[in-house]
């Protein structure tokens, strides 16, 4: 068969596709043509650029597929963004138009295709396969710069001044990143009562905001670890320009080598990385490093429960899909799973708050601004990257729009006879 049979035999698939899935949004194919045919020009289009997309997604329909083609850009979206097209989302189920489609037609037009060769090029093929954290100093190292080292220039251009790359607090929804994210760390200071002259530890620091807030602002003695070289760098300069050396440090340390005492620790977005089998360590080193009259603040995306321990096991794509090509060895546990190993290890749950929405939003805006200054990022990290990075926070907001997965703010002390300390209400966290 002919490339131009092939072609309009494809046409005519997408557009019984499209009238049997009543979908608006509509396609543009490699020779320029579109389906629907008369299809405006400014409305909302997938593209694809070559007929190796068809051959590739024939055999192999699989989302790693997918992700492939739309890094490389031979799968891309015309006037409009991800959340865009995820509006236009068929409201009809997958299962219900693929019963309605004819079968002869779709057989007829797409065998053709499985003689024509996938293309290229395949820029996720060589990043190894997904796999829980085997919990190691090495291998932590590893996944923390695959994700963080990537550049600081980079983030920058999509984060707030302060470089904080977790979920942000609205007090307003109208709010911009930063307002939001100085809101999220006073709320954290608030949470864990900090006062001066206490020592305050941050596992996993990020770029440094936390623990120069915390000193600058609550007078704490604060201590931040990572294990990014280039956050480990730039966060150590954060605190020569502001003048805190004495009331600030920051170590490039894996947390399983910490020692002394604490009274206060908090950990923001890093708890993801430990991996679900080297949660018990974790748990005794926090109960180890934490004074008897502490506070932990746990900061940590968790995906929602499942009937079982099995079915919550078992990953769907999109999940797997993140934890191989943006944050290797990543696992998420459940907010019930959180809860009893705090209590197991020794700590009294004070206090859990669903976040959910914040980072729908917080994740929102930051696609918004890399989309915004996507130029300067394909310059900085290359087309790949930048495209990768795009889906992903559009993919992470949208599963928190949808809630298929979930953050929340932990708050614990260790288990105690008597009064906790903390005080009766919440009152004093919203002043």
């Amino acid at each position: 068969m002919s490339a131009r049979t092939r072609l309009e035999c494809f046409r005519t698939l997408l557009a019984h596709i499209r009238e049997r899935a009543g979908l608006e949004l509509g396609f543009v194919l490699w020779d320029g043509s579109t389906v629907p045919q008369n299809y405006d020009a400014g409305a909302p289009a997938v593209t694809i650029a070559d007929e190796g997309v068809v051959a590739a997604l024939l055999r192999k329909p699989k989302l790693d597929t997918l992700i492939n083609l739309w890094v490389a850009g031979r799968v891309d979206l015309r006037n409009g963004t991800f959340f865009d097209f995820a509006r236009l989302r068929p409201k009809t189920r997958s299962r219900d138009i693929r019963r309605s489609l004819d079968k002869g037609l779709a057989l007829r037009s797409l065998l053709p295709f499985l003689f024509v060769p996938r293309g290229g090029p395949w820029p996720l093929e060589s990043i190894g396969q997904d796999k829980p954290s085997d919990g190691s100093e090495t291998e932590n190292k590893d996944n923390i710069q695959y994700h963080y080292d990537v550049s600081n220039a980079f983030y920058r251009l999509f984060l707030d001044p302060e470089m904080i790359y977790s979920c942000a607090y609205f007090t307003d929804w109208q709010n911009d990143i930063a307002q939001a994210q100085r809101d999220k760390l006073d709320m954290i200071c608030r949470k864990l009562r900090l006062k001066p002259g206490e020592r305050f530890l941050d596992i996993g620091c990020g770029w440094g905001a936390l623990v120069c807030h915390a000193a600058k602002t609550y007078g704490v003695t604060a201590h931040g670890v990572t294990l990014s070289q280039q956050q480990f760098d730039l966060a150590r300069d954060k605190v020569a320009a502001l003048g805190l050396q004495d009331r600030v440090t920051i170590e490039l340390r894996d947390y399983r080598s910490l020692d002394g005492r604490f009274d206060k620790i908090a950990s923001i977005g890093m708890f993801e990385h430990v991996g679900i089998a080297n949660h018990p360590a974790y748990f005794r080193m926090i109960r180890r490093l934490l004074a008897k009259d502490g506070l932990y603040l746990h900061h940590a995306i968790t995906r929602p429960a499942k009937k079982t321990d099995r079915e919550f096991h078992r990953k769907n794509p999109e999940y797997s899909a993140v934890t191989r090509y943006i944050f290797p060895g990543g696992e998420l546990d459940y907010i019930g799973m959180t809860v009893s190993n705090l209590e197991r290890h020794g700590f009294e749950v004070h206090d859990v708050e669903a976040w959910r929405e914040h980072y729908a939003r917080t994740t929102r805006l930051w696609h918004d601004r890399l989309l915004e200054n996507f130029d300067a990022a394909r310059r900085e990290v290359g087309e790949h990257k930048a495209r990768l990075w795009l889906a992903y926070l559009a993919g992470v907001s949208i599963g928190f729009e949808r809630n298929t997965i979930c953050i929340f703010q932990t708050l614990a002390s260790p288990k105690r006879r008597g009064p906790s300390g903390v005080p009766p209400t919440r009152a004093d966290l919203y002043r």
